[in-house]
């Protein structure tokens, strides 16, 4: 009886050899000589020239796997490489996100006059006039509206003013 060492010694390098030209990749040949060599261990008692050649053998499962693996590679979509990204160089996001949540605090501390006619005029990007008549009110209306606005926000958070 051939002990499991001496054959992964007699036929290791046929069979890497052999999985590289099957797979045309070597660290693929590497995964298929690895399972080849884990369904080897399995059906040692396979393994005996009585019951044929063992190279045989080998060589069929590692053409079985390599035939498998490229199957399920090709019944998934390709993979391919995410670009490098330098996170030093990539826009900080969290800076937005947080201006936008101090904003939406800020407006939501003024009354509903105020906080209607501050959206109509910077975010809506009307004109007093513009926002008069959306929202149905005088212009002198708007115009004192956006300064008490203003003033609230300064008072509230300073640095959103500036």
């Amino acid at each position: 009886m051939t002990t499991f060492d001496t054959i992964v010694a007699t036929h290791r390098a046929a069979l890497l050899s052999y999985a590289r030209r099957v797979t045309g990749c070597p660290f693929r040949a590497e995964d298929v000589v690895q399972e080849t060599w884990i369904r080897a261990w399995r059906h040692q008692d396979k393994l005996t020239e009585d019951r044929g050649s063992v190279r045989a053998w080998l060589m069929r499962v590692a053409h079985n796997i390599a035939i498998d693996q490229h199957r399920g590679r090709a019944s998934r979509p390709p993979e391919v490489e995410l670009p490098e990204v330098d996170m030093t160089s990539a826009p900080a996001r969290t800076d937005e996100v947080i201006d936008r949540v101090m904003v939406d605090a800020a407006l939501e501390s003024l009354p509903e006059p105020h906080r209607r006619t501050v959206v109509e005029v910077y975010f809506a990007d009307r004109t007093a006039a513009g926002a008069a008549a959306t929202l149905r009110v005088p212009v002198g209306t708007v115009k004192s509206r956006l300064h008490y606005a203003l003033r609230a926000l300064r008072e509230s958070a300073p640095s959103l003013a500036a």
